[in-house]
């Protein structure tokens, strides 16, 4: 049996970048699952599965369609009970709900802000077309006001993210000792930043990017394997 992930990409298929479709790389890992990633231009997506889902990522597992990265990753937990948990109980669940929401409508704004004219440049003709017609109209500004805009989200992104830093004064990952999907969420979401735009967001010393960095050096050190911008 063949598990596919299909996920996002700009005119380098080598370059995967979107934070929903990092946290089932590192969820699939996380598994120990095998699996073929099978990178996919913007307006490539509505046409993978026969239109499953507009939006990726969407994994194959056998005879089996998920789309959603939390959906895929409950699949995982429910499917391979054997294998590592994702979220260690229903307490687990709960607070990936959480991090999920926090991520999704404080960091994802926010590295929005700082990369979406960067995003841009990364793709090909047709998804650069597609992209600033409905990122603009979502923005309510031009994709050059949205560059111009960058170095002052870029200065007041790290602060955004204090209730973490001040959660790693316990414990090296949301899960405790070890990750948990809940910590999956907001790497994904960091790891869109990196690959799309490369921002300096922290300081050296911060607490925040030790995580990142530990979050990076994870199942073989797989978020490596695409470099930062």
């Amino acid at each position: 049996m063949t598990r596919i992930l299909y996920t996002l990409c700009g005119a380098d298929m080598d370059r995967p970048f979107s934070p929903h479709c990092w946290k089932v790389v590192l969820a699939l890992k996380h598994k120990g699952l095998d699996f073929e990633e099978r990178p996919t231009p913007f307006t490539q997506v509505p046409d993978l599965e026969d239109g499953f889902s507009k939006t990726v990522p969407i994994l194959r597992d056998g005879q089996e369609l998920i789309r959603d990265s939390f959906d895929i990753a409950l699949y995982l937990e429910e499917k391979y009970p054997d294998a590592p948990t994702l979220f260690g109980g229903e307490g687990g669940k709960a607070l990936s709900r959480f991090v999920e929401r926090f991520s999704q409508s404080i960091i994802h704004p926010a590295v929005t802000g700082i990369a979406v004219a960067d995003i841009h440049d990364m793709l090909g003709e047709t998804d650069r077309a597609y992209f600033r017609r409905t990122r603009e109209a979502l923005l309510g500004r031009t994709m050059e006001e949205l560059r111009a805009a960058s170095p002052a989200a870029i200065a007041a992104f790290a602060a955004k993210l204090e209730p973490v830093r001040q959660m790693l004064g316990y414990q090296p990952f949301f899960g405790g000792e070890t990750p948990l999907f809940a910590d999956y969420i907001l790497f994904g979401a960091l790891q869109w930043l990196r690959i799309t735009a490369g921002a300096e967001v922290f300081a050296p010393d911060d607490p925040v990017a030790h995580w990142f960095e530990r979050c990076l050096d994870l199942h073989d050190g797989v978020g490596r394997l695409v470099t930062a911008a």
